[in-house]
């Protein structure tokens, strides 16, 4: 026996010394990176075998004694753990981003939590997920990233405006659009850019008044969507919160970064309308056959060039941290003339005083300067269009030009030259804006930090726009005209927080206290009769050397905003979360009935995953349920509603005297109402999180129900009263609700191949309740015939938007149109029309894929939306009887055989469906790392392609459109006239780290 134990006790010696030399530890060298290749500096390295375990360096290197073939585990909060086996002496390893990180810290209003804690209904993008494209704005870059967020673009042109929905349509008359905070400073969302003129082309559209923001400095986008995360925010919450926060310097070396691309862009798709061959064989009067053989669009479009470039630095230091940043865009339009170009600066710094870091003050400011040309294409034409209506419907056997050189006169009224008209038309804007906050905060005692925020929001912009004397009947003599315009707003934040930690319970409060001055004036004057193009100086450098001085014009406008606000945060146990929330807002633009507004919230939250039944379940990373109720309120109304408004007219006027002189006489043109009060929006909202198998699969799941209440309306008024209309709340509900689901799944993390995978979608149903008028309406639509047609409906029991029209049932045998005849009394009339489902989407989704293989990088984004519809007032314009006109139609009409004698009526011939799936961005990059250049880092070289692929069975341009059609202040939804189509880009850069 004693013998068989000591064989037994010989083999195992032997084998473990055989295992001892062919496994021996030996220094192991390694870095550790994030995505975009910057160091990851003090993530943690460990043997698995061994518990052996060591921490990264300021360039992300590491040394862990270790053997071939030995386990090694890389974390670091944020990323998802990633494990790797030793083949080499030396590693890399690329830690990818955990979008669910438990220990995650996320920014919320006025301040921040860890995931874990969150009650309420909100998502964080990192920065890196949002340089994809060529984008001047961030909200653009939020397209199918965020379940129940949607995107529609007003116009395609470079710094356009641009709708952001958040959970539905939240208000009838004011906009949708979200409040927006940048580190701390909300925006108004009043257009800091000055309008532009109409010569009879229509005025352009206001400019996205976040296009002064470089994208390459943001760090994260928070979206709140529900009333317990936004209420915090009060009156200016109901359409969700958008917080945005900008790069700091992170520990380590100084770190030096410059990022460029160059890009080439063209129209995403050109309209179906006949070719010059086809017109002709479709012509009733060869008369209008001239010869040529033009594609207008052709003549208006063109390959755009865009390029961007970024430098920045920074640096965290012992104390402090700081960042600095340059960049320059230039970005060419498709249509020709157009650009955008842009300059921005941006300094963030932070600093920590005194004992142990008591006094800690922090400073951002960011300057740009934007100029922009624009092209005579405005949403507010009427029926004969502008630029590109032009161009559409311009008969293809024109020539541009004529035998003489010159431009083609069309000798046609509301129809000319769509090359001429950019010949004869110079539209320059420059808007300088300063957005900067100082923001100090002191330790009073343990846990209790007082916290001071001034900022400012600064902004001057000129535009001047100009039509030389031109052949068309619009401004034939030639006009100039100057519009400026400035805006101040002022923040003055102060409040206190307190953190109280005993055995298992946490307990966080806040309380408040901000003020907000929002300044706003223009100036205008022009001349009219000007010289003509080329003579002299252009009046936009010296408006007086020729021509006649139109009356000078102004406004100027104040309106204020204070507020108190407090929270509170309950954790007991890292189990059951508590949230309640409450802010008091007065407000100048509400009269002295109802000055101030209140909106609670209250939140609850239970980690189920904390549970002890649940602890042995090793599947089961985290379980959270969320439920929450809460009220926000909408101040976006005109300023001054609430009083009366008096003007001298002729019309009332009287004669007092024998000499028959004519005293003007009082008109009242507004009726004061003092009980105006805000909108609000209550929503109730109940969520899970989930992160099952280490974050093989991750997400959330939402309901929600969102109504509006006591809607702002400008609505007919009582009998005798001295105006027609008067602004007041009505008793009316509009209601939103839906269900969101975000899925996530890191897919595969080993060292040489990492893939994930987020999906997202959402439904949303829209209904109108109790509106105490018949209908309103709202949508006007622009064609020959068709003035004071609108197409948009709001009517209890439908939809927000719904539209309003005559039912096409097809073509006789004369190819006569055939409309449903609804009143059944023989004649087709506006008794006829019916009403047919609306804009806004049923459901919602986006698809985003990010791969890495060793130093080679691939993700693309697709999105996608069906449910809604869109009346296309482009295809009204190209319809059939344009060929009786000397005009070019779309080919649909023609191959369907509609007669050219058809009138032009509203139906829902030129009603589609907005359903798509768009290939919205592919990227493929690869990052090199270069061993022995201590100066440095990385360069990651990258080609993008963005609006690469649309499947779609809607026939214009964009299925994603939203004309800005409004009538009566009741905004408009669905409408698409001849907008500034969007771009499909192809483009390359590269990030440089030293």
């Amino acid at each position: 026996m004693k013998k068989q134990i000591f064989v037994i006790a010989a083999m195992l010696w032997f084998s473990l010394s055989g295992f001892s030399l062919t496994n021996e530890q030996r220094p192991i060298n390694g870095v550790v990176v994030s995505t975009d290749g910057t160091p990851v500096v003090g993530a943690t390295v460990k043997s698995l075998s061994t518990d052996r375990a060591t921490t990264t360096n300021e360039r992300g290197e590491f040394t862990l004694e270790a053997a071939d073939g030995e386990k090694l585990t890389i974390s670091y909060v944020g990323y998802v753990t990633q494990e790797v086996a030793v083949a080499d002496v030396s590693l890399r390893v690329t830690l990818i981003a955990a979008s669910n990180s438990l220990e995650e810290i996320v920014v919320v209003g006025y301040g921040s939590q860890a995931r874990s804690d969150v009650t309420g209904a909100l998502t964080q993008l990192k920065g890196e997920a949002l340089k994809q494209g060529v984008s001047v704005s961030v909200d653009n870059l939020l397209q199918g990233k965020v379940a129940g967020v949607r995107i529609a673009q007003s116009s395609g042109e470079p710094g356009a405006g641009i709708d952001v929905f958040i959970r539905g349509v939240g208000s009838i008359r004011s906009g949708s659009t979200p409040l927006f905070v940048v580190d701390g400073v909300p925006l108004s969302n009043e257009s800091v850019s000055a309008g532009g003129a109409n010569f009879g082309l229509g005025s352009s559209e206001a400019k996205n008044p976040l296009n002064f923001l470089n994208t390459s400095d943001i760090e994260t986008v928070t979206i709140l969507k529900d009333a317990s995360a936004a209420a915090i925010y009060g009156a200016r919450g109901s359409n969700g919160v958008v917080l945005i926060t900008t790069k700091r310097g992170q520990s380590g070396e100084p770190t030096l970064t410059y990022d460029m691309y160059i890009g080439s862009s063209s129209v995403i798709r050109k309209l179906d309308v006949l070719s010059a061959a086809d017109y002709r064989a479709a012509l009733p009067d060869p008369a209008y056959d001239h010869g040529g053989n033009t594609d207008w669009q052709d003549v208006i479009y063109r390959n755009a060039l865009t390029q961007n470039h970024n430098v920045s630095f920074a640096k965290a230091t012992a104390s402090g941290n700081y960042m600095a940043s340059l960049s320059y865009m230039d970005q060419e339009g498709i249509v020709q003339s157009s650009d955008f170009r842009r300059t921005t600066a941006r300094l963030n710094a932070e600093e920590s005083f005194f004992d142990n870091e008591r006094l800690k003050v922090k400073m951002n400011l960011t300057a740009s300067d934007i100029g922009e040309t624009g092209v005579p294409n405005g949403n507010t034409a009427g029926s004969d269009g502008q630029l590109i209506i032009h161009a559409l419907m311009a008969n293809p056997t024109r020539n541009v030009r004529d035998e003489n050189g010159d431009y083609t006169n069309f000798n046609m009224n509301a129809h000319y030259n769509p090359a001429y008209l950019l010949e004869v038309f110079d539209d320059k804007t420059n808007t300088f804006r300063v957005l900067g906050n100082v923001e100090a905060t002191l330790r009073i005692l343990p846990g209790l930090e007082y916290r001071f925020n001034y900022g400012i929001d600064k902004s001057t912009s000129e535009r001047s726009s100009t039509i030389y004397p031109n052949v068309t009947d619009r401004t034939p003599l030639g006009a100039y005209v100057q519009n400026n315009r400035s805006s101040l707003t002022t923040l003055l934040d102060h409040y206190l927080t307190y953190n109280i930690t005993a055995d298992r319970h946490q307990v966080e409060l806040l309380g408040g206290f901000s003020y907000q001055q929002f300044k706003f004036s223009g100036t205008s004057f022009g001349m009219e009769n000007i010289a003509n193009q080329g003579e002299g100086v252009a009046p936009e450098h010296n408006p007086g050397y020729s021509g006649i001085p139109t009356n000078p014009g102004g406004f100027a406008q104040e309106n204020e905003l204070q507020s108190f606000f407090g929270r509170a945060n309950y954790n007991f146990d890292n189990r059951y979360l508590v949230t309640a929330s409450l802010r008091a807002d007065g407000s100048t633009r509400f009269g002295e009935d109802n000055k101030y507004g209140y909106f609670p919230s209250f939140a609850l939250g239970w980690v189920l995953s904390r549970e002890q039944f649940l602890s042995d379940v090793s599947g089961v990373r985290e379980l959270k349920l969320r439920a929450s109720w809460g009220q926000t309120g909408n101040q976006e109304v005109p300023n001054k509603i609430t009083q009366a408004s008096y003007s001298l007219s002729p019309s009332s006027g009287y004669y007092l005297y024998g000499d028959l002189a004519l005293i003007n006489g009082t008109d009242v043109n507004r009726t004061a109402n003092p009980g105006l009060k805000w909108e609000v929006v209550e929503q109730f909202n109940i969520g899970l999180d989930f992160d099952f198998w280490n974050s093989k699969l991750y997400g959330a799941l939402e309901y929600y129900n969102k109504t509006t209440k006591d809607p702002i309306l400008n609505i007919p008024s009582e009998p005798l009263s001295p105006t027609t209309t008067v602004w007041k709340n009505v008793d009316a509900r509009l209601v939103n609700k839906g269900v969101e689901l975000t899925l996530g799944s890191q897919l595969l993390s080993t060292q040489l191949f990492n893939w994930s995978v987020d999906v997202n979608g959402s439904t949303l149903s829209n209904t109108i309740e109790d509106l105490p008028v018949s209908e309103l309406y709202s949508g006007s639509i622009s064609g020959p015939g068709l003035s004071s047609v609108y197409a948009n409906i709001y009517k209890s029991g439908y939809e927000a938007g719904s539209f309003f029209m005559l039912k096409h049932l097809g073509y006789d045998s004369e190819g006569k149109d055939i409309f449903e005849d609804a009143s059944g009394d023989g004649a087709i009339n506006a008794d006829d029309r019916q009403i047919f489902e609306g804009a806004i989407p049923n459901f919602n989704f986006g698809l985003n894929s990010q791969m890495r293989y060793k130093q080679l990088d691939f993700s693309f984004s697709i999105i996608g939306q069906t449910g809604g519809y869109l009346v296309n007032n482009t295809a009204i314009n190209l319809n059939i009887n344009s060929l009786a006109s000397d005009r070019n139609v779309l080919a649909d009409y023609y191959d369907a055989g509609a007669a050219t004698t058809n009138a032009v009526q509203l139906s829902s011939l030129y009603l589609e469906k907005s359903d798509f799936v768009r290939l919205n961005n592919v990227r493929l990059g690869y990052t090199l790392a270069p061993r022995g250049l201590g100066w440095l880092q990385s360069v990651n070289i990258y080609a993008s392609a963005q609006n690469l692929l649309t499947i779609t069975g809607y026939s214009g341009y964009d299925p994603m459109v939203n004309t800005a059609k409004s009538v009566g202040g009741n905004q408009s939804l669905g409408v698409d006239y001849t907008t500034y189509p969007p771009a499909k880009t192809f483009m390359v850069g590269a990030t440089i780290k030293f």
